[in-house]
């Protein structure tokens, strides 16, 4: 088990290198910088997927505020929801020909990283967020773990859009027979009873338990939208991001073209969107070919 003073001595060099880096922003030589608010999560609605999403661009002075306080959040405070993390879209473009802010920002996701690497040691979830949470009470965990993304050579555009991705998790029949029958003994407010409910799950079991032992399954559950930086060079040369928090274009050239990021709205039937045949649609399911 790691140690409480090894947790926190980990964290505090983070945290160290993370405000330094800060306090270099704010004093580097910016050109140009545009953060894009999104509406506060509440718990109202940390459990349901937005359908649509209003995007607020702020530029100037107080976006550089913004921008700084984002590599900042790492948490709880008085947010109105601690489930579900705030995203920090934006795009500061930094004059750094030396490459001083470059070299700190390598420090800092240096640190970062060996700080996730440290709390995933541990064995399982209960015993991290433990671990953690006595160490840096208040700290939100994933949001430490966040990459800054930057780039320092001259792409042809950085723009923004919204991406929808899947959280995968494969399992074995028996794995997820025994998942099921641990959730027949839930209650399900959506069911009109809890002997309904536990028929769905038998009819869910028999779907599984007609395959054979060496069959593969996998969990496939969409996860919440979230922005993303698309950064191209080319038609063939290009990447994407998180945009979780700003993005940093050092060193910036006049002709790149930066993008915005658009107000998101839910499209039911996008054409480019595929049929999934799930073996249980509950938990999204599938078996693997």
């Amino acid at each position: 088990m790691k140690t409480k003073f090894s947790i926190r001595s980990q964290f505090d060099l983070l945290f160290e290198q993370l405000s330094l880096f800060c306090d270099e922003i704010r004093n580097a030589d910016i050109i140009n910088t545009i953060y894009f608010q999104l509406p506060e999560i509440t718990k109202e609605h940390e459990d349901k997927a937005p359908s649509s999403i209003h995007v607020n661009k702020i530029a100037g002075d107080d976006a550089i505020k913004r921008i700084v306080s984002a590599y900042l959040d790492l948490f709880v405070d008085k947010k109105v929801s601690s489930k579900v993390m705030q995203r920090h879209p934006g795009l500061l473009s930094i004059n750094d020909p030396k490459g001083h802010l470059m070299k700190r920002l390598n420090y800092v996701n240096e640190a970062k990283q060996k700080f996730k690497d440290l709390i995933l040691e541990i064995p399982n979830n209960d015993a991290r967020f433990e671990a953690v949470h006595n160490a840096i009470p208040s700290l939100i965990t994933l949001a430490s773990y966040r990459k800054i993304h930057s780039e320092n050579a001259i792409p042809y555009s950085v723009r923004f859009t919204w991406m929808t991705k899947h959280a995968t998790r494969t399992l074995s029949k028996e794995a997820a027979l025994d998942m099921l029958s641990r959730s027949s003994n839930y209650s399900n407010p959506r069911m009109i009873d809890q002997q309904s409910w536990q028929t769905l799950v038998e009819q869910e079991k028999l779907r599984v338990s007609s395959l054979t032992e060496k069959s593969k399954l996998r969990i496939r559950r969409p996860t919440r939208v979230s922005p993303e930086v698309n950064v191209r060079f080319t038609a063939q040369k290009r990447y994407h991001v998180s945009a979780a928090l700003p993005f940093i274009l050092f060193n910036p050239h006049p002709e790149t073209k930066l993008g915005d990021l658009p107000h998101y709205e839910k499209i039911e039937n996008h054409p480019r969107k595929r049929a999934y045949n799930f073996l249980v649609d509950r938990i999204y399911l599938e078996k693997v070919d």
